[in-house]
């Protein structure tokens, strides 16, 4: 089995998790620790490793960009 284990910082990191966890396999696990989101991730080949690494940093992005979007629409409450 192969692993890799990714950390990121975040200003919200419990919303760019959010925002990661539909593209979750099985063989992924993500937690937030603090300001950091934290995604295990686990294949039986390399390649294949490799594939879902590119695809998580590539949603890694696209979460950030939700999250910044997201801080910046005005609430009721504003």
């Amino acid at each position: 089995m192969r692993t890799a284990t990714i950390t990121t910082t975040h200003e919200d990191a419990a919303l760019v998790a959010a925002a990661l966890a539909p593209d979750d396999t099985s063989e992924m696990q993500t937690t937030v620790d603090g300001d950091r989101v934290v995604t295990r991730i686990e294949r039986e080949t390399t390649s294949g490793l490799q594939s879902t690494v590119d695809d998580y940093v590539v949603n890694v992005d696209v979460a950030v960009q939700i999250a910044q979007h997201a801080n910046q629409i005005p609430t009721k409450d504003t």
